[in-house]
């Protein structure tokens, strides 16, 4: 992906993020939510372009879901989700992704798992009760239209997740909209999104 040029205003954020290595000062995290989740999503994604060999090699989905954690983290104020607030996330990652990883992002590792503890978990507990049928069903909804835009890579999981979506439809049918933004807000808090559609499909499926 080509990273837009950047305008005065992000450069400068960008700019805050990435010291050189000369400086003194230590590496911080944007105060803005909105910055804060793009960083630790450009972050997410470093990490897992560094672990495969192949540059042209599309990403493991697992490691997708990982980057794409944090839109959805971004997205959700504790009570609410907002797709308007992750899709600003996910586009203030393509506008800092050049200059964040052009430095010493290896410094962010550990203020983003301190910022986001729920994407640096490895454990998955689901909510309880129709609020976890619901947010299994948004959740895997999200996915699918997020990693729909990444090509043919990752068709069989996404058609597993369609016959998911498509069960779970029947069975939320009734929700209202109100009810599924706060499932998916709470959800999104149960650990990293593929690992916590592996659970919903073994409770649901």
């Amino acid at each position: 992906m080509t990273s837009p040029r950047l305008n005065p205003v992000l450069a400068a954020t960008a700019a805050a993020l990435v010291l050189s290595a000369c400086g003194s000062r230590a590496l911080t995290l944007p105060d803005d939510p909105i910055d804060r989740a793009a960083t630790c999503g450009v972050i997410a994604a470093a990490q897992a372009r560094a672990a495969v060999s192949d540059v042209k090699e599309a990403l493991p989905f697992e490691a997708q879901g990982r980057v794409l954690h944090f839109a959805l983290l971004g997205g959700s104020d504790g009570e609410s989700f907002s797709q308007d607030r992750a899709a600003a996330v996910n586009a203030r990652m393509s506008e800092l992704q050049e200059a964040i990883v052009d430095g010493e992002w290896e410094g962010l590792i550990e203020p983003c798992r301190e910022a986001f503890p729920a994407a640096a978990s490895e454990q998955v507990t689901l909510p309880e009760g129709r609020e976890a049928l619901l947010g299994c069903d948004e959740l895997g909804e999200f996915i699918s239209r997020a990693m729909a835009r990444q090509g043919g890579d990752y068709g069989n999981e996404l058609a597993e997740y369609a016959g998911f979506n498509r069960a779970m439809d029947q069975r939320s049918v009734t929700a209202s909209p109100e009810e599924r933004s706060a499932a998916l807000a709470a959800i999104v808090q149960a650990g990293s999104p593929m690992a916590v559609m592996s659970e919903c499909m073994q409770r649901y499926g």
